[in-house]
């Protein structure tokens, strides 16, 4: 099974940008659909992005689509998501995901997802 941690959190003003990565664990990295989901407190985790095996495919939510860029480098097994533009209502926990299964109509829910980092903050303030 793999592991993963996240990295790359921090404050930042309004209009910033931040770079979060993702390690994982196993070689067999590129077997695993890979998504990010973030959760700010008093609220459910929500989908951010996700990025098909090979990395040609990914999907946002509608809110950071044109701001944020999520990509993976399956050589070395690690994903990033490239935050820009940043909005205070981006403030949140992050969370790197990954499932060896696929379900299309389950690929933005949380409870597709087996493999998670430990997450990390990302504060925007305003």
């Amino acid at each position: 099974q793999v592991q993963l941690a996240e990295s790359g959190g921090g404050l930042v003003q309004a209009g910033g940008s931040l770079r979060l990565s993702c390690a994982a664990s196993e070689r067999t990295f590129s077997n695993y659909y890979m998504a990010w989901f973030r959760q700010a407190p008093g609220k459910e985790r929500e989908f951010v992005a996700a990025i098909s095996w090979s990395g040609r495919s990914t999907e946002y939510a509608d809110s950071v689509k044109g701001r944020f860029t999520a990509s993976r480098d399956n050589g070395k097994n690690t994903a990033s998501l490239q935050m820009d533009s940043l909005k205070p209502e981006d403030t949140a926990v992050y969370y790197c995901a990954a499932s060896a299964v696929y379900y299309d109509t389950r690929r933005f829910r949380p409870e597709m997802y087996k493999y998670w980092g430990q997450g990390t903050q990302v504060t925007v303030s305003s």
